[in-house]
Formats: C-alpha cells, sequence, structure tokens
C-alpha cells in the first residue's frame, strides 16, 4: 500500500496500480501525485509484461485535480509548477518501458482523461462517460493531456472535444477509437481476463512492441509541446470563468462540512 495511490507487481507479470480515493472521485491531490511518480518509478525497475492503472470504486476512475489545493489564489508560475508534477507522471507513463493498460472503472473528467489518454490501452466497463471538461471552466488541459489526445484519436475529433468539452459515452468513444474495448459489469471483476492478451506474451516481445510505438509517436518530442500545453493553462488561472468554477467548488465543499 503507498498511501492513496495503491501498487503491486502480481507474480512479475503485471504491475498494478490503483487510484485509492473513492471518496473524494479519486481525485489527484498533491500528496497523490508524489505517491504516483514513486509507483511509476518502482515500476519500472520491475519485471513485467505490462503495466495496469485503475481506480478504486465503481463510480469514478479519476475526477482530475483536487481543486482544494489547485485553488484560484495560485500566481501564473505557481500553477505551472503545481500543473507541471502531473506532467512528468504523464510522460513517465507515456515513455513506460512496457504497454500501460488502462482500466476504467468508472466515469473520468478532466484530469481523469488526461491519465487514461497517456496510457497506451483503454479499457472500459459498460455504462461510463468521459469528458475533457476543461473548456468548461476556462482552462485548457493541465497536464498536457490535451496534446496526447491529438495523438491517439483523429486531429479533428480531439480538436471538437476539447473544444466543447462535452461528455461522451464509453460507446461513442470506442468509435472513435479512444476506448479500445468494452466489457460488460458482469465480466469486469475478472482482471487478468481483461489484460490476458497483454501477459500471455513475453516480456521482451512486449518491451519490443512498446519502444516501436514510442518511436511512432515520438514521446520525446511530445515533452515540449505538453509544456507548452501546461504554460497556457496556467495563464488562464486567473480567468474570470475558472476563478469562479474554483471558488463554487470551494464553497460547495465548505457547505458540506457545516
Amino acid at each position: 500500500m503507498c498511501g492513496e495511490i495503491f501498487y503491486q507487481n502480481i507474480n512479475n507479470t503485471y504491475g498494478l496500480i490503483r487510484i485509492e480515493r473513492p471518496e473524494k472521485r479519486n481525485a489527484i491531490s498533491k500528496r497523490m501525485v508524489e505517491q504516483f511518480k514513486r509507483a511509476l518509478k518502482q515500476a519500472k525497475h520491475e519485471q513485467m509484461n505490462c503495466l495496469v492503472i485503475t481506480g478504486a470504486g465503481e463510480r469514478m476512475f479519476c475526477a482530475g485535480g483536487d481543486l482544494t489545493y489547485l485553488h484560484g489564489n495560485l500566481t501564473e508560475e505557481e500553477a505551472f509548477q503545481e500543473l507541471y508534477q502531473m506532467k512528468e507522471v504523464l510522460m513517465d507513463i507515456v515513455s513506460f518501458p512496457v504497454p500501460v493498460i488502462c482500466l476504467l472503472n468508472g466515469d473520468a473528467l478532466g484530469g481523469g482523461c488526461e491519465i487514461a489518454t497517456a496510457c497506451d490501452i483503454r479499457i472500459a466497463k459498460e455504462g461510463t462517460s468521459f469528458g475533457f471538461i476543461q473548456s468548461t471552466i476556462g482552462i485548457t488541459p493541465a497536464w498536457g493531456g490535451g496534446i496526447l489526445l491529438y495523438e491517439k484519436v483523429h486531429p479533428s475529433f480531439a480538436f471538437q472535444w476539447i473544444l466543447e468539452g462535452k461528455i461522451y459515452e464509453g460507446q461513442y468513444l470506442q468509435k472513435q477509437g479512444w476506448i479500445h474495448r468494452l466489457i460488460s459489469e458482469d465480466a469486469w471483476g475478472n482482471l487478468e481476463s481483461m489484460i490476458e492478451p497483454y501477459i500471455s506474451k513475453s516480456i521482451s516481445l512486449m518491451q519490443t512492441l512498446k519502444e516501436q510505438y514510442k518511436r511512432k509517436i515520438a514521446s520525446l518530442a511530445l515533452s515540449a509541446e505538453m509544456n507548452e500545453e501546461i504554460r497556457n493553462c496556467a495563464k488562464e488561472w486567473h480567468s474570470p470563468a475558472h476563478v469562479e468554477a474554483v471558488n463554487t467548488f470551494l464553497e460547495r465543499k465548505k457547505t458540506e462540512h457545516i
């Protein structure tokens, strides 16, 4: 167990990272960013066919960043530095030496979709929905995931999704190529069955195929573009739309604790 980011290596066959904060919709806190980094660093040096990233609970894979620490009072530079930490997590996922499989146990919003997009394969439970909703609160994707989205689906659809900020059902996103496979709720509990195509092959083959894919998407070149996206997000941190959205969220949380 690693705080709210759970990591274990299953018999040198696959690694498992689980976001363990269901009471907060698995939102990523500042502490969890460091836990995520440590889990990925540890996993990188262990034997495995693939790495699995999923969330705890049945409702939400990840709701994005926890706004109680990503608040509107940050300066532009402070916002950039905070957001950059999760960009490093996403790049660690993109550059991971074997395939990274995202098991979307529930919905994902904002940064949750960015984490999923950084993964190589996205497998979702039927009935789940996903949204790059950042534009609806006055910002760009905050961790560089928008840049990654342009690599994972047709650029025209990526632009539309980021621009409109809509929430789509998994079935529609499978047609767009963002979701690779949908699994019924009844079959969801059998994790090793879901990842069988990735754990049934040799580690060396998985490493070779992942390295080939990384060269195809020019993973190193993506980093600079992701930095620019984060810088653009930081510039919008004090926009009226974003400040209002953050304040509304914080006031609602304050009311819930009265």
